[in-house]
């Protein structure tokens, strides 16, 4: 039977301006942002600590066995909270973290953020630093934790093919922004990816999945944080024919 390609549903949004952002308290008493003149949020209204930790920290990174160099690529950035978790749950391995955001926090963002009132004041200057810092070039900031952040659209950035073990894929949702969820953005990582590397996104809508499993992924519905009922897991398999 031949497969015929997944078409992504043509959804027509009005234009919004990303850079116009408003803090807010999610319910497990962890920051977020809201884009204004949406109901848009950069987290779950349940819980922005909690999210983060339930999907890409506990059923990714932690996933990771005893692989004890792994290569994250975060796809949207955003707060950071993502890089933070990941540093903090280190558990003495090697991490190239790779995080990709095309809209950056403004200092006045990032400082309302309580993220290190969670998880320890002592990372205060490393999450102010991986706000500020603007190079493209990998930098060691903590004990074998090496950092990058390119700040430029996912659509426009080069990925190198098999370098990836783990992708936080933390977009803003379809309905926002349908271009990041599109084949050819998942085949896009879906190279970058080493064989045998896991993709985790909050998103479990059936679309969505129908996309990865089209550019090659075994796709998984894993239980979702508080406030959701599934999230997905994909993973490459090793006879990758892309």
């Amino acid at each position: 039977m031949k497969n015929f390609p997944v078409k992504t549903p043509v959804i027509h949004i009005y234009m919004k301006d990303f850079t116009k952002r408003t803090i807010t308290i999610s319910e497990d008493g962890s920051s977020s942002l809201r884009i204004e003149g949406t109901d848009e949020h950069f987290h779950s209204v349940h819980g922005a600590y909690n999210e983060s930790m339930h999907v890409y920290i506990n059923a990714g990174l932690k996933m990771m066995g005893e692989k004890r160099e792994i290569a994250v690529l975060d796809v949207g950035f955003g707060t950071g909270l993502n890089a933070l978790l990941t540093l903090v749950n280190q558990d003495n391995r090697v991490i190239h973290y790779h995080g990709i955001e095309a809209y950056p926090l403004q200092e006045n963002e990032f400082k309302a953020l309580n993220y290190t009132s969670i998880v320890g004041k002592k990372w205060d200057e490393i999450f102010r630093y991986i706000h500020v810092l603007k190079s493209d070039d990998e930098v060691e900031i903590s004990s074998n934790f090496f950092f990058k952040k390119s700040i430029i659209k996912l659509e426009d950035i080069c990925l190198f093919a098999g370098k990836y073990d783990i992708v936080y894929f933390d977009a803003f949702s379809p309905d926002l922004q349908p271009e990041l969820w599109s084949e050819e953005i998942f085949r896009k990582i879906y190279k970058a990816m080493v064989d045998g590397g896991i993709l985790m996104t909050y998103c479990a809508k059936g679309w969505v999945k129908r996309v990865m499993k089209t550019v090659g992924f075994t796709v998984e519905g894993l239980p979702g944080p508080i406030g959701k009922r599934e999230i997905s897991r994909g993973v490459k398999v090793n006879n990758s024919i892309f």
